[in-house]
């Protein structure tokens, strides 16, 4: 059992990344990002190619992730989502412009990367053994970049100007413009970051699971899952879904047919909201 929950730790850390992210969007934009997914998968994507098959370093090829996926987020929040929100008298159109672009990033995948699962080689090989765990150094190794990126985001979202320009857009973008506050600049930013850590996260994902080009929809489904756990917009929130995911996926891989592992999950989901609508840690408002 000790080495099913070190697994979900270890797992737990690239979800909370993940789901930080997508959080992160939400929080500022108010935007449920569909597309969140797929973004992880082209991280995924560049890993295995800049690091397997053109072997570039392989901590090299995750700023890669990062810089790509940024680009590719303030794309998205500058030419789709900004004029959808300025215009659009419909919350529902910036969801169907979500679906839309997850769509498109999924097509595109598909068409440049066919339908094969592809795998990277191991960064380390070695395994250690913990007290009669054992635990691969490659889990070490997401497990600690994921972790200091989480810390990294959490100091510039508490500590600097930038940070306070976000948590004050998500609590309300109107006051935020009449501070003099550029909505437009913060809401790229934060897109940006939101994409480049669902791209990260698919980069370290991919020395644990297999790279496809139709793995984009199965991580917005658990992003959403753990954002419904901690809570919509709440950065704490995201985190402990994370870590909750991470858990239930290890202890249901370990004990019970994989088949019917996400059967359970779900189900375990919606008895969460239904005793606590909002998520462990939700408030009224998001």
């Amino acid at each position: 059992m000790s080495q099913i929950m070190v697994n979900g730790l270890m797992l737990g850390m690239a979800y909370a990344l993940l789901a930080l992210g997508l959080t992160l969007i939400f929080g500022i934009m108010n935007i449920i990002n569909f597309a969140h997914g797929q973004m992880c998968m082209l991280g995924s994507f560049i890993v295995y190619y800049l690091y397997g098959v053109f072997h570039w370093d392989f901590f090299l090829t995750l700023i890669m992730c990062i810089l790509i996926l940024a680009l590719v987020g303030a794309v998205f929040e500058r030419f789709f989502f900004r004029r959808f929100l300025r215009f659009s008298l419909r919350e529902e159109s910036s969801m169907l412009l979500a679906l839309g672009a997850a769509l498109m990033l999924e097509n595109i995948a598909l068409i440049f990367f066919g339908e094969k699962h592809h795998g990277v080689m191991p960064v380390n090989d070695h395994i250690f053994n913990i007290a009669g765990v054992y635990i691969p150094a490659d889990r070490i190794i997401v497990f600690a970049i994921s972790f200091v990126l989480i810390i990294a985001l959490l100091i510039f979202i508490q500590y600097t100007r930038y940070g306070l320009a976000m948590r004050a857009l998500a609590q309300d973008k109107e006051v935020t413009f009449l501070m003099g506050v550029d909505v437009d600049k913060i809401s790229m930013m934060g897109f940006a970051i939101g994409a480049s850590f669902a791209g990260v996260a698919g980069g370290l994902l991919a020395l644990i699971f297999p790279i496809f080009s139709g793995s984009g929809g199965a991580m917005s489904i658990k992003s959403f899952i753990m954002i419904m756990i901690g809570g919509a917009g709440v950065v704490p929130g995201a985190i402990i879904g994370g870590f909750i995911l991470g858990m239930l996926e290890s202890i249901g891989y370990g004990l019970i047919p994989g088949s019917v592992t996400y059967l359970f999950i779900l189900i375990a989901v919606i008895l969460l909201l239904i005793i606590r609508p909002l998520g462990i840690m939700g408030k009224p408002g998001y």
